[in-house]
């Protein structure tokens, strides 16, 4: 019996191999590419557990948290627009980007971004200020017209779909209908209390309007940014108590109208308010709201577990950042990858968006007059130049990285889950680690399992050094020894699914990474909202 049960442990070793390597680092050498000869021999086995390395990660899969329903950005009209002039002028490079940016399949050379934020109406990123129903006291809604959307933005969304077909498309308006609001323009303000039925009418009559054109929202949000009043482009001021009506009636709405798999998501607006806003709102309709977006803009991702603590059941969305146009590369990558991409995961966030998908070297176009991502201006996902040539940024880099891990193993199959992870070592305070299941549609196969690192031990505070650190993986009792350069490396491997307990709750980041973590201050060149 003994000989029967090392054979099995010997062959449950030999089947967890790491093989899959897609790496990113500091110097762009290598550049989001697949197995690159800075991984070292392939592939790395699995053995009995040894001496620790310099970092010593442990993933424990009994402990299984929530699902990350993927990575992408926002199809504004401008993106939108740049889009479709790049496919007039030249369609094989459109195509081509497309598939880059949002191709799923298991494998592919892309990022499989799989997740994409869409305003109903104009934003500060659009040719034109307009709504679906422009009518003055038009509270019928009689002259809503879907069309009022620029056609190139359907166009463009449904080629995206055809490429990924499991996208998911989350809606919000950046105003309601300027005329219903105190100041009768769409640019700043606030709604009126006596419209908030009508507004819950307007946007269930807009998601009905994208399912006519074949686009069934997966969320949809009432206001974007809901704290900011800006007369310099569509925005509102919405007190939690106005937005948590509205969102009374529009979950019934949605309910009785075919949209009851449409999440309601509140907030939409930054870290540093997580505490008050987005916690009252749940106080006052939690049963409406399936949970809140959160924006970079200010505050500290730490401060999302402000809100998960209070409403642990509820679900956390990262929708909106933007880079500034001119800052350090690597800095934003390890920013990003920091606070965002691992980071805001780990504070429990199911998604992770930039802003623009795609817009000009100068982050245009901008709505006339905006004072929108002033200075250098915001930069895009990917950069699309007039003659129809593309360069992808370093947003593309880091979502990149960070959807491999969670995006389907399977065509239609499950989406990864985070799972928890620590990080012990000397130098566990040099990487940043998210850990993630994604099991399978048969229950034959075996799951796969993925870790995104961040190793930041570059010297950048004092003398420029950077340094690879050795580290050990342990997982199940076994061991593999993995080197991780100075930037981002996703990695995974194969497993038999455990037998899971009930998962506790939500522990905190100080726990995942020690009380030696660096306490994200690493600064980076996210643009910096300046609120009237």
């Amino acid at each position: 019996m003994l000989g029967l049960a090392l054979v099995a442990l010997a062959h449950g070793v030999a089947a967890q191999q790491i093989y899959d390597i897609w790496q990113t680092t500091w110097d762009r050498s290598p550049l989001f590419e697949y197995n690159p000869s800075s991984a070292g021999s392939l592939p790395i086995n699995f053995t009995s557990s040894g001496t620790t390395g310099d970092a010593d990660i442990t993933v424990d899969d009994t402990t299984v948290y929530q699902t990350i329903y993927g990575f992408g950005g926002s199809l504004t009209d401008s993106s939108a627009l740049i889009l479709n002039n790049m496919k007039s002028t030249d369609s094989d490079s459109y195509w081509e980007l497309l598939k880059k940016l949002f191709d799923p399949t298991d494998g592919a050379n892309s990022a499989g971004l799989s997740y994409v934020r869409v305003p109903l109406g104009a934003s500060d990123f659009s040719a034109t200020t307009y709504s679906f129903d422009d009518t003055s006291g038009d509270t019928s809604l009689n002259d809503f017209n879907i069309n009022n959307a620029p056609s190139y933005l359907f166009s463009v969304l449904k080629d995206i779909m055809s490429v990924n077909d499991v996208l998911r498309v989350h809606l919000l308006p950046w105003s309601p209908p300027g005329w219903m609001k105190d100041g009768g323009t769409m640019d700043g303000g606030s709604l009126q209390t006596k419209y908030e039925s009508n507004l819950a009418n307007y946007i269930l009559k807009a998601l009905q309007g994208f399912k006519d054109e074949g686009i069934t929202a997966f969320a949809v949000s009432i206001q974007n940014e809901p704290q900011n009043s800006n007369p310099t482009y569509p925005s509102t001021n919405m007190p939690y108590d106005v937005e948590a009506s509205i969102g009374k009636t529009l979950r019934t709405l949605l309910d009785d109208n075919g949209f009851s798999d449409t999440k309601l998501i509140g907030y939409e607006h930054n870290w540093d308010n997580a505490a008050t806003y987005p916690v009252n709102l749940m106080d006052s309709a939690a049963s409406s709201f399936d949970g809140v977006a959160f924006h970079c803009y200010a505050g500290d991702v730490s401060e999302q577990s402000n809100f998960t603590s209070k409403y642990p059941n509820k679900e956390v969305f990262f929708t909106e950042c933007a880079g500034t146009i001119g800052t350090d590369w690597w800095t934003n990558i390890k920013w990003y990858m920091d606070n965002l991409w691992i980071g805001s995961l780990n504070y429990g966030a199911s998604s992770g968006l930039m802003w623009n998908i795609a817009l000009n070297a100068s982050g245009e176009p901008k709505l006339p007059g905006t004072n929108s991502c002033g200075g250098e201006g915001c930069r895009p996902i990917a950069t699309v130049n007039s003659d129809g040539s593309y360069s992808l940024n370093e947003e593309f880099y880091s979502l990149a990285q960070a959807s491999k891990a969670i995006i389907p193993k399977d065509s239609g199959g499950p989406w990864g889950q985070r799972v928890k992870v620590t990080v012990g070592g000397t130098l566990n305070w040099a990487l940043v680690v998210g850990a993630y299941v994604t099991t399978r549609k048969s229950s034959s196969d075996y799951d796969r399992y993925s870790l995104v690192v961040l190793n930041w031990d570059d010297g950048s505070s004092s003398t420029w050094n950077p340094v690879s650190v050795k580290t050990t993986i342990n997982f199940r009792d076994v061991q593999a020894t993995v080197t991780f350069p100075v930037g981002v490396t996703t990695l995974w491997w194969y497993a038999t699914a455990p037998s899971l307990d009930a998962a506790p709750d939500e522990i905190p980041y100080s726990e995942i990474y020690g009380e030696t973590a660096s306490g994200h201050q690493q600064p980076m060149g996210i643009w910096q909202r300046d609120y009237p």
